[in-house]
Formats: C-alpha cells, structure tokens, sequence
C-alpha cells in the first residue's frame, strides 16, 4: 500500500476523534495535546514519531506500524498492541497510562517502559528480552510463557511473574519486590 508522506510536521490540540487522521506514513512528526479515543489508525505508518499529552484510549490500530515511536504522559487505555504490524516494531513509554492494553504474542526487544501504569496488561507470550521497566505499576498484569531474559524489573511493584511459566534468565528484580515471583506457589513467608 503506497501512502502519502508526511514529513516533520507538528499536531497540535487535533481532535481526530470526529476528523479521522488521514492514512499516511508519519516520518518525524509530533502530535501534542491530540485526542485519538476509539478512532481508527488502522493501516497507517509512524516513523521516529513523538505522541506527547495525547489520549489514544481504545484506539484500533490493526496493521499500524510503529518504528522508533516515543509515547511521552499520553492516555493509552486499552490498546491493542498486539494488532498492530509486528516488523521492525520499536517504541518506548514515558509517564503514561496503559492499564488494560495487551502486548500478547508482540515481539518488543528492547522496549522501555518509565513511570508507566501497566496495571491489568496482558504480556502473554511476548519477547520482552532486554526491556526495561522503570518505577512502572504492574498491578494484575499477566505474565504467561513470557520471555524476559535481561528484562529490568527492579524499580518497577506489584508484579505477579511465575518463574515456572516464563523465561526469566538474567531478570533484574529489586529485593524488596522479588515475593512476587513466589505469589502463584501458596507459600507462607515470614
């Protein structure tokens, strides 16, 4: 699908809940203030991209590509990540809401979570080697058959990761949080 081209440009307080965002490939644009609740980015391209103060709750993103796309104090409410195109797929989180958002089967090396609310997210069956999850609430979020190898927990609370069901090889975990590994065993610690 050839795409118009957007270059280096900067939205700023757009409402594309009732005005879609036009089908394009996104190359260094910046989106500020923009509200994308329950809209459709289906099919669109965000290269090197920034998403800062933007609400993109319950946003479809089926075959979206994401390739260097930061999401700085943004909104982001049940997101199918999953859906959206898996190659070369590359973005980080600051500051945001993201409770109820599924990662499920994504492939996210390197992906970098700070100071996010990662509470209720499914990262069942996703790679999540080398990750980095800074001060981030992972109250209820699922871990199943997760790859975590080299992930980077240690600042991050309220995990629950069986180390049965997921691949923790080199997983940084913070001492005072590590019960967290134990919680699916019925164990009494004191």
């Amino acid at each position: 699908m050839n795409l118009p081209l957007v270059l280096d440009k900067t939205f700023t307080k757009k409402d594309f809940t009732s005005l879609a965002l036009e089908k394009a490939e996104y190359d260094n644009c910046i989106f500020i203030d923009c509200n994308f609740s329950d809209s459709y980015l289906s099919y669109i391209s965000f290269l090197e991209c920034e998403f800062i103060n933007c609400n993109l709750s319950s946003v479809k993103i089926k075959d979206t590509t994401f390739k260097g796309v930061i999401f700085k104090n943004c909104k982001m409410l049940g997101v199918p990540f999953n859906e959206c195109n898996q190659f070369l797929i590359e973005f980080s989180f600051i500051n945001s809401n993201m409770s109820l958002s599924s990662f499920y089967n994504c492939k996210i090396k390197n992906i970098q979570f700070v100071d996010c609310n990662l509470e209720n997210v499914d990262f069942s069956d996703a790679n999540l080697e080398n990750s980095k999850f800074k001060n981030c609430d992972l109250n209820k979020s699922i871990f199943n058959n997760t790859h975590l190898k080299n992930a980077d927990f240690r600042s991050s609370y309220n995990y629950k990761i069986n180390p049965s069901k997921n691949i923790l090889n080199q997983t940084k975990f913070s001492k005072n949080e590590v019960l967290g590994l134990l919680k699916d065993f019925n164990i009494i610690i004191d």
